[in-house]
């Protein structure tokens, strides 16, 4: 392997991304320096973040750069290293983007333990999205036994995990999602107690339905409809942890209609960005890692094949096609 392939942000979206927006790019293998190593990426991460940082709007992070490795979450093998920590054949979380090969200095990877969780799970239930899971349950919602918890997006990569999370914790675990086929495997696979299907048409009454003692705690993914509803069903002392708004990916913004909710009910919304709060996540992953090799906590997730499949891949994410962690298998 004399080159290596990476895809470059081309042009910024304007409204639905569209392939075009990316370009597909040969390099020759960089050479290493002393103290850098060089991995091999197995698999890259898709993540609905990554639609707002193609756009130049200011944000809680800076836009994604044109003509540069697109970002992202990989997992790899190191196979050439001058970096007495880390030797060939040992496995690494990073983030090198959409890239066949990355390299590091060290200071940003986390070696990983195959042995007893998936290599592709560091990117999903092991990593960010279990990361922002357990950060959005711990710290901003925290339920207790008895509690209703409502989870949008309920078969994704992070909702998935919340509701599993809910359910550890005794609570009723309420799912919304698109399509029967998804909330079947929300209610029969991850153990909810429900899962409405906003597509059916009826939200606010299926919701009402599957909350009949009202909502205690909400973890947003979604924004829109689906927000709006779910908080008019809110409890005095509500939580909401607003994780994404994902209706409004495309850059428009996405009004709260269900205000009044917020005052009445003397809601607690707060709205977190998981990577801001490093000092836990290593006793986060730690939990989610410990769940999974345990088998109590399930994932599903979608890979799509090679590196040039990613930008298609990503499209298909934000308009709900994928099902579980979406990822991209490079090797």
């Amino acid at each position: 392997m004399a080159t290596y392939q990476r895809i470059v942000l081309a042009s910024r979206p304007r409204g639905e991304i569209k392939p075009e927006n990316f370009r597909l790019e040969s390099l020759p293998l960089p050479q290493l320096a002393e103290g850098e190593l060089m991995v091999r990426v197995h698999y890259l991460s898709l993540d609905p973040y990554m639609r707002g940082r193609m756009s130049e709007a200011k944000s809680y992070a800076a836009p994604q750069p044109l003509d540069a490795t697109m970002i992202g979450g990989t997992v790899g093998e190191v196979i050439e290293s001058r970096n007495t920590q880390f030797s060939v054949g040992e496995f690494v979380a990073g983030m090198f983007g959409w890239s066949e090969i990355g390299v590091s200095d060290g200071s940003l990877l986390r070696k990983l333990d195959v042995s007893s969780v998936p290599l592709s799970a560091y990117l999903g239930a092991v990593g960010m999205p279990g990361m922002t899971a357990w950060y959005g349950m711990n710290q901003i919602m925290q339920p207790k036994a008895g509690e209703t918890v409502v989870v949008s997006a309920a078969s994704g990569a992070v909702g998935s995990a919340v509701g599993q999370l809910a359910k550890l914790r005794g609570c009723r675990a309420v799912g919304i999602a698109g399509g029967k086929e998804k909330c079947d495997y929300v209610v029969n696979e991850l153990g909810f107690d429900a899962c409405v299907d906003y597509k059916a048409g009826n939200l606010k009454a299926d919701l009402k339905a599957a909350a009949p003692d009202g909502i205690d705690a909400i973890f947003e993914n979604v924004g829109g409809e689906v927000f709006d509803t779910a908080l008019g069903l809110t409890n005095a002392f509500a939580r909401v942890a607003l994780c994404g708004m994902i209706a409004g990916y495309n850059g428009e913004d996405v009004p709260i209609r269900n205000s009044r909710a917020l005052l009445k009910n003397r809601v607690n919304l707060r709205g977190f960005i998981v990577t801001e709060h490093p000092e836990l996540w290593p006793q986060g992953l730690a939990d989610m890692g410990a769940l999974v090799a345990q088998g109590k906590l399930k994932y599903r997730e979608s890979v799509a094949q090679g590196l040039a499949a990613a930008p298609e891949a990503l499209i298909g994410l934000l308009k709900g096609r994928n099902f579980g962690k979406q990822l991209v298998k490079l090797i």
